[in-house]
């Protein structure tokens, strides 16, 4: 029989120019019982997935031994709440409105005023609001202070 396809398939998986259709086909050769001697060298090498994934399992009871071995005992991890999870989602919308804010702050702030005799205006009249809370304030004052004056003038 003539394996010139199997070889080619070799000497093309060596250099790495395979698929992996290709592969398969040489893993489904390789598996059979009745491989040339003179390729019986590589039978190893694609039979070995099938034969280390029978023989490399672990037992039910693994972790039981192996806490016997250590002395320790099984621990669950606790259960992680809702609100744990979302935390770095929390954190992360709290900085982004964060950076938001100060940006927006930022940006009004060198932002040349557009009619500036409207915001003088509101200034002067703001100054004035002040002036007249104030003068009204100290009217009260002295009122008071004249009538307690007074009081004391004529108590004595």
């Amino acid at each position: 029989m003539d394996y010139k396809y199997i070889e080619q398939l070799l000497e093309r998986y060596w250099l790495g120019e395979t698929t992996l259709q290709e592969e398969s086909i040489l893993k489904a050769f390789f598996s059979q019982d009745n491989v040339p001697a003179a390729l019986g060298r590589y039978r190893s090498l694609f039979c070995y997935e099938q034969q280390q994934t029978a023989t490399d399992t672990l037992g039910d009871d693994f972790d039981e031994r192996l806490l016997q071995i250590t002395g320790e005992t099984a621990t669950k991890a606790p259960a992680a709440t809702i609100t744990q999870r979302l935390m770095p989602l929390f954190k992360a919308a709290a900085v982004i409105a964060i950076f938001l804010t100060l940006g927006n702050a930022a940006q009004r702030a060198f932002e040349a005023p557009e009619d500036d005799s409207s915001s003088v205006a509101a200034v002067e009249q703001t100054i004035e609001q002040g002036r007249s809370v104030a003068l009204s304030d100290s009217i009260k004052a002295d009122t008071l202070t004249k009538a307690a004056l007074q009081e004391s003038v004529i108590v004595k």
